[in-house]
């Protein structure tokens, strides 16, 4: 797993560290006051998933790989609710916080970033 400090992007990282840390009030000051969110190009409610999915269920980002700007995560997603999976994170940044995310299965390895990167 590679340390959240070597995350390439700023507002990935702060993002990536607040989810990691359970700390609701940490990941809404990393997005953008209208941030949105796509699960496997489903459009969901932010909050009510971010509430489900992460904060509920203690959910955690251990990254795997980024794509060279650090908007394209490959990580394990861990969560009380679902256990571990490969999961593709693709972030979109505004103003220094994430203004939209689209996460999903990321399938299995190897991980090849042409099938992956900046995908919905």
């Amino acid at each position: 797993m590679m340390p959240t400090s070597e995350l390439v992007d700023p507002a990935v990282r702060t993002f990536v560290d607040a989810l990691n840390a359970n700390d609701p009030a940490a990941v809404r000051a990393a997005m953008t006051e209208n941030a949105t969110m796509t699960d496997d190009g489903t459009p969901r409610l932010l909050w009510d998933w971010l509430q489900r999915e992460a904060f509920d269920t203690r959910g955690r980002m251990d990254v795997i790989q980024q794509s060279a700007d650090g908007r394209d995560l490959i990580a394990d997603y861990t969560n009380e609710q679902w256990g571990t999976m490969a999961t593709r994170w693709h972030f979109e940044v505004a103003d220094d916080r994430i203004a939209h995310f689209d996460t999903g299965q990321a399938g299995e390895p190897p991980y090849d970033p042409a099938s992956w990167l900046g995908q919905p």
